[in-house]
């Protein structure tokens, strides 16, 4: 079955080609982070307007990257919710309209689900059940996955994200938008050991988070900063993305103990970070589980996921469902098998 991704729910236009039985053939991304520079943060008016500019190009270099045509499609999936509602609607529209043309099933796929499922591309593979971190700009949440669809919620963060904490910090230091991937290239050449930054709830015995106490702490270390030098700056990043990784990953661990599963599944924009993806393999070789990443072009908003959790849905579980787009959506209300 050779089934047609569509991703819009934010600022990111993906299009992906997957065949169950040969694999992810073809994938293509737009990224928005350019123009929304300019203003700081997504703009959504602008966000659905560009995806709607970008879509169906990128689709036809799918096709054209895999050889196939629009008559070789079996079914299309695309990101129902969550997400912006502009933005969403343009893959529903798109997703909607080629089923209707083509004669072809089309299934509206959970956003989250997609990056939850998004490490099984990986080689190798992770094996139902596990433990997921899914680690983003809008979630860090941790969950059991038996199968699809068949989710248990363990701990969610309480405020902000993590991959927000380090975009408002970033903003604190003049980073940039984003700041997230800025504030991480600049904690490599920081000194660690130089900052002292808090742990927020990191032995608080649950699985929760809460990062908008560490953000305000770093406030308050950069208005105590007589000057803050490219060094200084460093340092601050440093110390901030060490905080971030040693909660997360004392909190996976007591996952994994909770669970008593032997799989860890790291997914979202975070996961792609280079010390976190550190600090949770050197815990994983101390504790004998093992760590799944998807690949690092997988970890942001893509359409791969997508085409990848609708085959699943389409063979497993889930029919396809009329047109509409839900912004709020539960994972736990997802049927599973």
């Amino acid at each position: 079955m050779l089934v047609l991704g569509l991703e819009s729910s934010c600022d990111e236009t993906g299009v992906a080609l997957y065949d169950t039985e040969a694999g992810l053939l073809a994938h293509h991304l737009h990224t928005q982070m350019a123009m929304h520079a300019e203003y700081g943060g997504v703009v959504p008016e602008l966000a659905s307007r560009d995806h709607i500019r970008r879509v169906l190009p990128l689709t036809e270099a799918c096709l054209q990257e895999a050889n196939k045509t629009r008559q070789d499609i079996d079914a299309i999936a695309y990101t129902q919710g969550p997400g912006l509602a502009g933005a969403l609607l343009t893959a529903a529209a798109v997703a909607n309209g080629l089923g209707v043309a083509l004669g072809k099933p089309v299934i509206g796929v959970h956003h989250l689900e997609g990056h939850l499922l998004s490490p099984l591309l990986a080689n190798p593979a992770p094996h139902f059940p596990f433990v997921a971190l899914l680690v983003s700009g809008g979630h860090t949440q941790l969950m059991a996955v038996h199968g699809v669809g068949n989710y248990t919620l363990l701990g969610e963060t309480l405020d902000d994200a993590a991959g927000e904490a380090f975009d408002k910090t970033a903003k604190l230091l003049d980073l940039g938008y984003p700041g997230g991937p800025a504030l991480s290239k600049l904690a490599d050449s920081g000194d660690v050991s130089r900052f002292t930054l808090p742990r927020p709830m990191q032995h608080s015995g649950d699985l929760d988070f809460s990062f908008a106490g560490l953000k305000t702490a770093v406030l308050t270390l950069v208005k105590k900063q007589a000057d803050i030098d490219a060094q200084t700056r460093a340092d601050i990043c440093a110390a901030f993305q060490a905080a971030i990784v040693d909660v997360i990953s004392t909190k996976c661990l007591k996952a994994m103990k909770q669970t008593g599963m032997q799989q860890l599944v790291v997914a979202g924009g975070v996961g792609a970070n280079r010390q976190l993806r550190a600090g949770l393999d050197l815990m994983a070789a101390r504790r004998k589980f093992k760590v799944y990443y998807p690949p690092l072009d997988l970890c942001t908003d893509n359409g791969a996921m997508i085409a990848f959790a609708g085959a699943q849905r389409l063979q497993h579980c889930q029919t396809a469902g009329p047109f509409s787009v839900k912004p709020r959506w539960d994972l736990a209300s997802l049927p599973h098998a």
